[in-house]
Parts: structure tokens; C-alpha cells; sequence
């Protein structure tokens, strides 16, 4: 869970200044206009440490690109140093990109930036309050010092990646979309989603079939498998793990999704136990030892239960989906067999049990945690192990009943019902993105092909050149790029705007303001590297936009990707000073009706800021990303080499030492007064007990 701190970062620099600058498309300083209020009441309404840029000199986006900075080296810090995955060093994170989401606009309102702040948040309550450098290893793969209330933060994140794939697949049938409930829906997906990747074009050309079959799948995968997650059956858990796993990495592989989906994998992990992430719990499995009738019993029962789950779930999508096997045309048939109505019934008669099904299962953990209060030894001890216990049980609480609310907007009669206590508590906090709604992929777009808006300039409004963009589609004999784990904000948002008319993305206006007036900023959001800009040297008197649907090219089709058909014109031809231009800038408050603050430009901050956005500025952000990302993996690796000095290299006798207690029963480890341990080579200290 450590890992999610360093997923928490800020845009890299570059783009900060062409989205977010005095002279970008939507500048951050327009955002945060002095109310005339108290400083911590004007902190609290928009939580942002950039109100405190001006302090030092720098105007907001070069606060932006300094918190960027130092949230990028806090986080890497994080993954190399062990002393630094604290909760304090995710508080920061935490509050660095929540600055970011404050001022970012159009650009960062997405559902998974709002996820990557609740999973922030709850990486401060999972992070170990102190780190300890001595390690005991605990019968059975288990860790002695382990704290009473480490295992509530975890079923926390739980609990949001149920709500997540829920709700994701829930939306998917409430929202009426034929081709969700056609089952078709993937025939158009992988050609226009937002950036497709080259597997992209491969799954499109597979059969009609496997694809309604895919659907069936993720239907399953998102609504009847997340209960799953509090099954008191490890295999049930570890089942339901495994799918959203297959999920989540073939949308990585066939779409480029920034950090979502990794984002994702890592609340998964809340679905293992010890005995599944311990090095050395498969010794333990080898020795057979004696079991009681009882033992035996419960192990019977277990495996009946699971039997009757995996009937149920069998049962249930062949006869929802009417699948039958074809055995001449060796294909799969699916259809739905239910209706909407029918559906609607059914999400209202089981949303208020999943709440009940959540309240059962923390009530459990609450539980599990105080039994383990009560075996820690020592009144000192105890009495930090209560002081903790309360205080963690109540931000579990509380956090649980916040997230209930923009939970039950999937089912509105059901949030209609809820206690309003849980709603005023939720409305207190709601700008601290504490808790979410989540509904991705909720209907699909482009059935009839995709939509895209090509920006072309001249200089005599008669001779017209298309201006590429880096990602999104464009040249048809371009193949699709492959930008994970980076979300290129500006190609995202041409996809937006491309489903609608320009009036509905009043940012389009600024950007064609800025290209007209040659911002370099903005022009490597386009290109990367400006002499690929077929106006670098001089900026167009003339700009345009034009609305094209595009396909994926048939197979056969050489040197080509794509197809494409002229639609309409989406923005007309502008100069600088039109009055179409203009007028379109007053109605939506682009104009600057002040000059950018010239302090900051002066300041030693500024300075250094301006030096590293240079040398940064010729790298592609993913191209960054992927070199920090193997440099990491490279320095971990010779760490575990160069770093034999372990618990595991103990020896031998120490080891006897803890083999009779492995006899025992495992609450044994609990009354061990040994100092909280780490956890070898990871530093995980708290890990989460096997039900």
C-alpha cells in the first residue's frame, strides 16, 4: 500500500506552464482570487498550499511546479528510503496533489484523479506511525508486533475498491446504453476509447461473439464478483482477486488509461493475506500436521460454500445472458435475458444490503481488532495501543459512513434513506475529496465512428496544414502510441470536445488564442519537440478546426491505421483580433483583465524552476516517467543484492527457537511483548491477517 504514494504526482513541469501559466490555456492564478476572508477560512474552502506561493516569490503555476517538484522527489524517496513511508510523507503527497486538483480545472477533474486522492488520503492511515529497526518474525510467517488497529485502514481500501468496480459496472445498465445492454459495446470500445494503444486495433478485429462474451465477462467481474471482497472464505477473496486483476491488466494492455488501472492493482492488494504475500509461507504448507474434527469440519463447510458461490455465479450469468455453446459455428451466443425495470428492481433490493453486508464486515475487523487489544501486554503498552485503537476505529467509522453517501448514488431511492447525519458529515468534508462516486465507461460513444477535431492553420486563409497532436489520432498512417502510466491532458480533452459542439469546451477558444499568438508552452503540448510544429517559426495568421469520424483501417490495409470522413466544421477560421474570436473569449471570462504579476519572474525560486523546466522540456513526459520508473527498479534490486543482512539470514537456532510456538495457538503472537517489526526487503509493517 506504500506504493500509492509515489503514484501521487503532479503534472511534469512543461505542461504546468502551457495549461496552468500566465500565458497557457487556462492559467491557475485566475482560480485563486483573494476573497477578502480570513487566511485559515479561505484555506479551508479551497484547500490549496498555493495561496502560499506568493510568499515565496512565485506566482501559482510556479507553485504548481515546484509542488510537482518535491511531491515527484518525496515520492521516490519514498519507494528507496524506509524512513520516509510515513504518515507524515503521505499527508504531504496527499496535500501536494489536492493543491493541484484545487486549481486544475478541466484538465484534472477526472474520476481517477478523485481516486488518487481518496487513496491517498487512506495511504496515511495505512502507513506505520514509526518506523522500528528490529524485526521478529512471528509464528507462521505472521509478524509479532503486529498493532491492534493496523487491519482497519486496509479494510478501508477494501471497501473503496468495492465501491469502485461496483458502481463501474452497476452504471454500465442504469444508464441505458443499447450497447451495454446489446452486449456490443466492446465492438466500439477499443476504436473510440480516448487513446487507443496498437493491441487496440488487434482486439477490435476479433470476433463479434468473443466480444459480447467479453461484456458478459466484465458484467461479471464488476458487478457479482466485488461481495467477494468480504467473504470470510480465503479462496472466495483470492478468486475475486485474481479477476479483477485479468480485468485491470487487459484494459492496460488495450488502453492508455495513465495511472488508473495501475492505481487499481494496488488496491487489490487488499484482497491478500499474510500466508498469501510471505516469502517463506510455502515451508509451512509442506509439513502436514494433525487435524481436529472441528478444524476439519469448518475446511468441509468452507469448500461446500465455495462450490455453492461458484454454482451460483455459473448459473446465474448463463441464465441472465442466455450463453449457448454453438457447436457448428464453434462460437459462444449471449444476450440479455433481463430487463431495465427488472434491473432497477434488483439494484434497488440489494444496494441497502451490500451498505449492511460493509457494516458487518468492518463491525467484524472492529472486533478482531479489540480481541487483539485485549492480548497485548504490558499496561503501557496497551494503554498506546487503546489510545491508537480509538483513535483509528473512529476515523474508520467515520470515513466508512461518509463514503455511503456519494455510494448510494447509484440507487437514488436508497440515498434518499440514508441517515442524514452520514450526509451533513459528508457535506463538511465533500471538498477534501475524502470519498467519491465512481462510474466509469458509463455509455459508449462513437457508434457511428469517432469523433475527432482536427486543428489546421495558413497563412493566407486559402492553403490549410494539419497541425498533429503527439497522441490522440490524427495522421491516419500513424499507429496509436503507448503513453502509460502518463495522462497527456490536453489530447484527453480534444476527445471531449470532439463529442460535442466548441461552445460546450470554452478552453478550446484559449487554445486557439494561444497558437495564434505562437505560446511555445502550449506548442509543446502539441509537439513535444517544436520542429515537428509545422508553424514553429512563425505562428499561422489562421486557425480552424475541423470535426472528421474516424475507423480503424480493415486488415490488408497497408500503411494505414485508420480511416477517416470529413463531418463538419467544428470551429470556424480566426485571426487575432476577429470578432468571432473576440466575442467567444468575453463570453466565456478568457480575456486577461490583468497582466501577469512580474515578481516572481525575479525570485532565486523562480530562477531554479525556470533552469530545471528547461532541461526537462525535451523529454516526453512518458519517456520520463518509464526511466524513473526502471532507475527505481534497478537501485531495489541491487539494494536486496547488496543487502543480505535480513531476518531470513538468522540462524539456524533462532529459528528452533520459534518452532514450538508455531504449535500454539496463533494468538500466541499477539501477547509476545517484541517491539512492531518491519518487514524485510519491502518495509511493509502492516500486514493484514488471514480470517
Amino acid at each position: 500500500m506504500r506504493g500509492v504514494g509515489a503514484a501521487v504526482r503532479v503534472l511534469r513541469a512543461g505542461a504546468v506552464e502551457g495549461l496552468y501559466g500566465a500565458e497557457g490555456i487556462l492559467p491557475a492564478r485566475r482560480t485563486l482570487r483573494p476573497q477578502g476572508k480570513g487566511r485559515w477560512q479561505q484555506l479551508w474552502e479551497t484547500p490549496t498550499l498555493l495561496w502560499e506561493a506568493p510568499r515565496l516569490g512565485l506566482d501559482t503555476a510556479q507553485g504548481l511546479e515546484l509542488l510537482n517538484l518535491l511531491g515527484t522527489l518525496l515520492a521516490l524517496g519514498a519507494l528507496l528510503l524506509r524512513q520516509l513511508r510515513h504518515l507524515l510523507t503521505y499527508l504531504l503527497l496527499w496535500a501536494a496533489y489536492l493543491s493541484a486538483y484545487q486549481v486544475g480545472q478541466v484538465f484534472l477533474y477526472f474520476q481517477w484523479d478523485s481516486l488518487l486522492l481518496e487513496t491517498g488520503f487512506l495511504a496515511m492511515l495505512v502507513a506505520p506511525l514509526r518506523q522500528c529497526p528490529h524485526h521478529k518474525q512471528a509464528p507462521q510467517g505472521g509478524l509479532a508486533g503486529a498493532l491492534p488497529h493496523e487491519g482497519l485502514p486496509f479494510w478501508l481500501v477494501r471497501w473503496l475498491l468495492f465501491r469502485l468496480m461496483f458502481a463501474s459496472g452497476v452504471v454500465k445498465l442504469t444508464s441505458r446504453c443499447p450497447a451495454w445492454w446489446g452486449l456490443t459495446a466492446l465492438t466500439y470500445h477499443y476504436e473510440t476509447q480516448c487513446l487507443p494503444t496498437p493491441a487496440s486495433w488487434f482486439a477490435h478485429h476479433l470476433p463479434v461473439w468473443l466480444h459480447k462474451l467479453s461484456v458478459v465477462a466484465t458484467f461479471l467481474i464488476e458487478i457479482a464478483v466485488p461481495p467477494l471482497f468480504f467473504a470470510p472464505v480465503r479462496r472466495l477473496r483470492l478468486a475475486a482477486f485474481y479477476s479483477q486483476v485479468l480485468l485491470q491488466v487487459l484494459i492496460i494492455i488495450t488502453g492508455n488509461y495513465n495511472f488508473f488501472n495501475l492505481l487499481t492493482l494496488v488496491l487489490t492488494t487488499s484482497l491478500l493475506d499474510d500466508e498469501h504475500l510471505a516469502a517463506k509461507s510455502g515451508n509451512s504448507h509442506c509439513r502436514k500436521t494433525p487435524t481436529s474434527w472441528p478444524k476439519a469440519l469448518l475446511a468441509m463447510l468452507s469448500l461446500l460454500l465455495e462450490l455453492t458461490i461458484y454454482g451460483l455465479l455459473a448459473y446465474g450469468t448463463v441464465h441472465y445472458f442466455g450463453l449457448e455453446v454453438d457447436w457448428e459455428q464453434h462460437t459462444v451466443r449471449s444476450r440479455t435475458t433481463f430487463t431495465f425495470h427488472q434491473f432497477s428492481q434488483w439494484l434497488k433490493m440489494v444496494t441497502l444490503p451490500t451498505m449492511w453486508l460493509g457494516v458487518a464486515s468492518l463491525t467484524w475487523e472492529l472486533l478482531t481488532a479489540l480481541w487483539r487489544w485485549t492480548q497485548v501486554r504490558g499496561w503501557l503498552r496497551k494503554l498506546c495501543a487503546a489510545v491508537q485503537l480509538s483513535i483509528f476505529g473512529t476515523a474508520t467509522v467515520a470515513l466508512f459512513m461518509i463514503s455511503l453517501v456519494p455510494y448510494s448514488y447509484v440507487e437514488p431511492s436508497t440515498h434518499g434513506r440514508l441517515w442524514t447525519g452520514a450526509h451533513r458529515l459528508f457535506g463538511t468534508v465533500e471538498h477534501l475529496q475524502l470519498a467519491n462516486s465512481y462510474g466509469l465507461f458509463r455509455r459508449m460513444t462513437g457508434l457511428g465512428g469517432r469523433p475527432e477535431v482536427v486543428l489546421e492553420g495558413s497563412y493566407d486563409g486559402h492553403h490549410w496544414t494539419e497541425i498533429e497532436f503527439m497522441y490522440k489520432p490524427g495522421n491516419v498512417s500513424r499507429p496509436p502510441s503507448v503513453v502509460v502510466p502518463h495522462q497527456p491532458r490536453l489530447d484527453w480533452q480534444m476527445w471531449f470536445a470532439a463529442l460535442g459542439p466548441h461552445t460546450h469546451s470554452p478552453w478550446f477558444t484559449s487554445l486557439v488564442l494561444r497558437l495564434l499568438q505562437g505560446k511555445e508552452p502550449v506548442i509543446r503540448l502539441l509537439q513535444n519537440d517544436v520542429t515537428k510544429y509545422p508553424f514553429h517559426k512563425q505562428p499561422p495568421t489562421y486557425l480552424r478546426a475541423q470535426r472528421y469520424k474516424y475507423w480503424f483501417s480493415q486488415p490488408g490495409e497497408q500503411g494505414q491505421w485508420w480511416r477517416r470522413q470529413w463531418v463538419e466544421e467544428f470551429f470556424p477560421a480566426v485571426s487575432l483580433g476577429d470578432p468571432t474570436l473576440d466575442m467567444l473569449l468575453r463570453q466565456f471570462g478568457l480575456q486577461d483583465k490583468s497582466p501577469p504579476r512580474p515578481h516572481g519572474s525575479s525570485s532565486p525560486l523562480a530562477q531554479a524552476l525556470h533552469w530545471i523546466r528547461k532541461q526537462l522540456s525535451h523529454l516526453e513526459a512518458p519517456i520520463v516517467l518509464w526511466g524513473l520508473l526502471i532507475t527505481l527498479g534497478a537501485i531495489r534490486v541491487i539494494q536486496a543484492l547488496l543487502g543480505p543482512r535480513s531476518p531470513r539470514s538468522s540462524p539456524p537456532a533462532r529459528e528452533e527457537k520459534h518452532r514450538p510456538a508455531s504449535k500454539k495457538d496463533l494468538g500466541a503472537a499477539g501477547k509476545q511483548a517484541a517491539p512492531a517489526p518491519d518487514n524485510n526487503s519491502s518495509g511493509s509493517q502492516t500486514l493484514r491477517r488471514k480470517k
